[in-house]
């Protein structure tokens, strides 16, 4: 897709990163394009799926039963000048297309080195299809899910597949949708759904309700990643007045208390099989979690929830948990702690904080004393074996 991207808005183009990792990234983002829902719906519902319109402003929004929902600034910088960079929301052609055109993306992939990734959605869709399963109607909300999930298998994922790694969502409203949906996308290939980490924070029954039973069957039968998004039931909870960022600071508090909520549900021990990735929560937290289950553990009368009968809870983390990172230059030499096996990769493509155009530069300064076996589970193989996607032909290191 050819656009002329504006120079006082770009940086120049990148020159084409040198290759010395293989890289998938587990937490990249797409941005929904103003086409995704036409003709996708039943026709009844159709001319009430979300659309973008131009407001006063002049910005380009996503408008979905009479609410406005804003492309905002940060979630699509990717190539942009940091002086451009704001929380004001976005036109198209303020992007690069790289956001949401798949073939666009897999140049800038080529561009910053990165063999394959898995892609959230944005902002009128939410990290685990908030907007839609928080719908008014309930029907609505159900179609223009499954509406979602087929634009990314047909017009996403199907066009590189070799690239992209298939991540659904599903319908948080009604258990026993949600799990019909995560098998119909299993059924054609999908190997990971987005859910919230924290339920309860935005308006669904609790992690630790049955409620969830038949979305964790579902997952468990079709070996489903489940991936936890940082952000996905909210931001964390500031003191009033507090900039915006003090809340990214805190991505990884939302990590370590969903993880501590998730492991403590029991559902990893009534699935064992169950996998759960840990999607931008960063690493730094994870050994302390692992410290303080053992503490617990070892003293005995914090024990309950099926935890006791020779399963330990820090076993569990190990077990059914994955990790992922942007660099955590500090705190890498915590992944012996945490699980060499445990810990991947992510750019986080096109938001602010994103690696690219310079990951190759980032892995090799931020963990360049790592063994080579290491950094090639790291960046790319426990990625591949948990999606269970296919590698290239040769591999770094």
């Amino acid at each position: 897709m050819t656009q002329t991207l504006d120079p006082e808005l770009f940086l120049p183009e990148p020159d084409p990163a040198a290759v010395k990792y293989t890289v998938i990234s587990v937490d990249d983002h797409l941005v929904e394009p103003r086409h995704m829902f036409e003709g996708r719906l039943p026709a009844r519902l159709q001319e009430r799926a979300p659309r973008i319109v131009v407001n006063d402003l002049g910005h380009e929004v996503w408008e979905f039963e009479g609410n406005a929902h804003y492309q905002a600034g940060m979630n699509a910088v990717a190539g942009r000048r940091p002086s451009s960079h704001g929380l004001e929301p976005f036109r198209f052609d303020q992007m690069r297309p790289g956001c949401y055109d798949p073939h666009a993306r897999v140049q800038d992939m080529d561009l910053g080195g990165i063999w394959a990734a898995v892609n959230f959605p944005s902002m009128i869709t939410g990290f685990c299809g908030r907007v839609y399963s928080t719908a008014q109607d309930p029907e609505l909300g159900h179609a223009v899910t499954r509406a979602y999930n087929d634009w990314v298998h047909e017009e996403w994922w199907q066009q590189h597949p070799d690239r992209f790694i298939p991540l659904g969502i599903t319908y948080l409203a009604d258990a026993d949708k949600a799990a019909a949906e995560i098998r119909r996308n299993a059924e054609r290939g999908f190997v990971a759904v987005s859910l919230p980490e924290r339920p309860h924070k935005i308006g669904f029954p609790s992690i630790f309700d049955e409620y969830w039973d038949p979305v964790m069957r579902a997952c468990a039968e079709t070996d489903t990643v489940i991936c936890l998004h940082v952000g996905s039931s909210g931001t964390a909870e500031v003191a009033p007045g507090a900039p915006s960022g003090a809340t990214a600071t805190l991505f990884g508090q939302l990590a370590l208390t969903s993880c501590a909520e998730w492991v403590w549900s029991g559902w990893p021990l009534r699935y064992p099989n169950l996998k759960v990735a840990m999607s931008e929560g960063g690493l730094g937290w994870v050994a302390m979690l692992l410290d303080r289950l053992d503490f617990m553990t070892d003293r005995g009368e914090y024990m309950a929830n099926g935890y006791g009968a020779g399963v330990r809870p820090g076993d569990i983390v190990q077990r059914n948990f994955w990790f992922c990172t942007i660099d955590d230059p500090s705190t890498i030499d915590t992944r012996h702690r945490i699980g060499v096996e445990n810990v991947m990769l992510e750019v986080d493509y096109p938001h602010g904080d994103s690696t690219w155009p310079d990951t190759q530069r980032v892995i090799e300064e931020h963990w360049g004393h790592v063994p080579d076996d290491e950094l090639r589970l790291m960046t790319h193989l426990n990625a591949a074996n948990l999606f269970r996607h296919p590698l290239p032909d040769v591999t770094h290191p």
